[in-house]
């Protein structure tokens, strides 16, 4: 007897991977107010395939439902992975703007509430997400569940209820192979994430999506971990050759933005551009 597929992707939003992440002035957090937001891109890879495992038809795929826990923005990148071909989705909302995100733990008991509540016997689910890079949510999941896990995925394929998922390793590709139900995290190599077409993009906006809270679901909202500081990359700079080739010295120098730039003038004319370099000694 074959089963069908439930599938469970959660997506996040985060800072859009083309934006260059600045530190606010308090160096509590990275800056996100006037930035521009989009969906985790390992998270586009969990619902390209989601949809394609149905595509393929191997095995026959009933629900696909998309997740994300967050403030109401977080709607945007749910009617975008609708569009792509998630078949409905639950906002749990949750001020992260106020309170911070929520921590690998806090979102790996909430998708084991999901899973448990929605019948659902396969997640995908992005290796990591490009703004905290914690890459803890699916190994905990799995856990929490106590189903198999393949991480990092670079091919899945379905026989029956057998999955076989093949990773990269340092030492070339591992092939593993487990029984439903399962977790995966997505790798870039896994697919390329098609657009979503304006067509779709409009039929997203009649597919259901429920509102929910942590409390529906028995997740305690508490955060376990607090942000000391946080501080911008580190410049390395060489200094000197001590000793031969192999002993090189290095310092780090901690990197902090530039100051903001002030705003410029205008002249009148040629001469007057002349002069002005000439004044700031450009000339």
């Amino acid at each position: 007897m074959s089963t069908s597929l439930r599938i469970l992707v959660p997506v996040k939003r985060v800072i859009d991977y083309a934006v260059k992440p600045r530190v606010n002035k308090a160096q509590t957090a990275v800056e996100t107010n006037g930035v521009k937001h989009s969906m985790n891109p390992f998270d586009e890879l969990s619902i390209e395939e989601a949809v394609r495992i149905r595509e393929r038809k191997k095995i026959e795929v009933s629900d696909i439902l998309a997740l994300s826990a967050g403030v109401a923005k977080c709607s945007d990148v749910l009617r975008t992975a609708m569009a792509m071909g998630a078949d409905r989705s639950i906002h749990v909302e949750v001020d992260t703007e106020k309170n911070g995100d929520l921590e690998p733990l806090g979102v790996a008991k909430l998708l084991k509430a999901v899973v448990e509540k929605e019948d659902r016997n396969l997640v995908i689910l992005g290796k990591q997400s490009i703004d905290d890079d914690s890459m803890q949510t699916g190994q905990m999941l799995a856990g929490l569940l106590g189903w198999p896990q393949a991480t990092s995925a670079s091919k899945v394929d379905f026989e029956g209820e057998t999955v076989t998922v093949t990773r990269e390793v340092d030492g070339g590709v591992e092939t593993l192979r487990a029984k439903l139900p399962m977790i995966i995290t997505t790798d870039l190599r896994l697919n390329e994430p098609r657009y979503a077409s304006l067509p779709n993009i409009m039929r997203a906006k009649k597919k259901k999506m429920e509102k929910k809270t942590l409390a529906d679901y028995g997740v305690d909202e508490r955060r376990r971990l607090k942000t000391v500081k946080v501080m911008g990359m580190f410049r390395c700079q060489k200094l000197a050759i001590t000793g031969g080739s192999s002993s090189i010295l290095y310092e780090l120098t901690n990197y902090t933005e530039p100051p903001p730039r002030k705003g410029g003038g205008k002249v009148e004319d040629v001469d007057g551009m002349i002069a002005k370099l000439k004044e700031l000694g450009a000339m």
